[in-house]
C-alpha cells in the first residue's frame, strides 16, 4: 500500500475515467485511487473494474444512486482513514485538474509542512482555460464572498483539487458536515481553518473538460451562496478544539 490515495467522484464519465486513472498510475510518485462511482448508466463502473485486473492499486466503492459530491468525499475520506493513508487526495475525473499537480500538492504536504495543500486557479492571477467569461468571474468572486463572510486568507475557497494529510480527517467530525456542492468545498476549508491547520495554495491551470458533461448547476451556486452565511453563523457557537 502506498502513503497516498487519490479520490476520484465519478458519475457518467466514461470517456475520462480510464484515461484518468492510467495517467495518475503513471506519475513518479506512487498514488492509490479510490473511485467513488454513482451508478452512472453509462458504464463508467464495468471500466473501473476492468482496470482493476491491471491494477492492485485501484479501489472502487459503488454507491445507490447520485448522492452529491460532498457526500462521495466522505464516504471516500472515511474509507482511506481506515486504510491507514497518510495523505489524501480529492481529484476530479475530467482532466480539469492535471494529474501531474498532484506532486506539487503532494510536496507541499509531505515536504513543505502543510496540513492541506489546494490547487489553486487564483494565486497566482486567474489561471483557468476553456472556461465561458461569466462562470470565471462567478467563481472569482464567489471566493471573494467566502473571504469577505469567513475572514480565510484563502484565493481559492471553492477549489476541488485537494490533498489533506491524514491529522486534518481524523480531526473534523466528518458526519457533521452538511453541504453537498461547491459548500462542501468551503466548508471543508474553513473547518480545516478554524482549526487551525496550515493550509498552503499551490498555483495551477484549471482546464474545463473537454469529453463528458459537466455536472455544475445553478442550485450548487445557491447552496455555496446561502451557505457560507449559516456556516459561519453555526461557528459562533462550535468549539475548535
Amino acid at each position: 500500500m502506498n502513503d497516498s490515495i487519490v479520490i476520484i467522484p465519478t458519475y457518467n464519465e466514461k470517456e475520462n475515467i480510464e484515461n484518468i486513472i492510467r495517467k495518475v498510475f503513471s506519475l513518479e510518485k506512487d498514488f492509490d485511487i479510490l473511485v467513488i462511482e454513482d451508478n452512472s448508466p453509462d458504464g463508467t463502473a464495468d471500466i473501473v473494474k476492468r482496470l482493476q485486473k491491471e491494477f492492485e492499486q485501484l479501489h472502487i466503492i459503488e454507491r445507490k444512486g447520485k448522492l452529491g459530491l460532498g457526500t462521495a468525499y466522505i464516504s471516500g475520506f472515511k474509507w482511506s482513514l481506515e486504510h491507514n493513508y497518510e495523505y489524501i487526495f480529492e481529484m476530479d475525473a475530467d482532466f480539469s485538474h492535471n494529474p501531474d499537480d498532484l506532486l506539487k500538492l503532494y510536496d507541499a504536504c509531505a515536504n513543505g509542512k502543510a496540513d492541506m495543500s489546494i490547487g489553486s486557479r487564483y494565486i497566482s492571477g486567474v489561471n483557468v482555460v476553456n472556461w465561458p467569461m461569466g462562470r470565471v468571474l462567478m467563481s472569482y468572486f464567489a471566493s471573494k464572498y467566502v473571504n469577505f463572510i469567513t475572514r480565510m486568507h484563502i484565493k481559492d475557497a471553492t477549489a476541488g483539487f485537494v490533498c489533506y494529510t491524514k491529522k486534518v480527517l481524523e480531526k473534523i467530525d466528518l458526519d457533521s458536515i452538511k453541504f453537498k456542492g461547491y459548500a462542501f468545498q468551503i466548508e471543508m476549508k474553513f473547518t480545516t481553518w478554524k482549526y487551525g491547520f496550515k493550509i498552503k495554495e499551490v498555483p495551477i491551470i484549471f482546464t474545463d473538460r473537454t469529453e463528458g458533461t459537466s455536472k455544475m448547476s445553478g442550485g450548487i451556486f445557491n447552496e455555496a451562496f446561502w451557505g457560507v452565511i449559516t456556516m459561519k453563523i453555526r461557528s459562533w457557537i462550535k468549539s475548535y478544539k
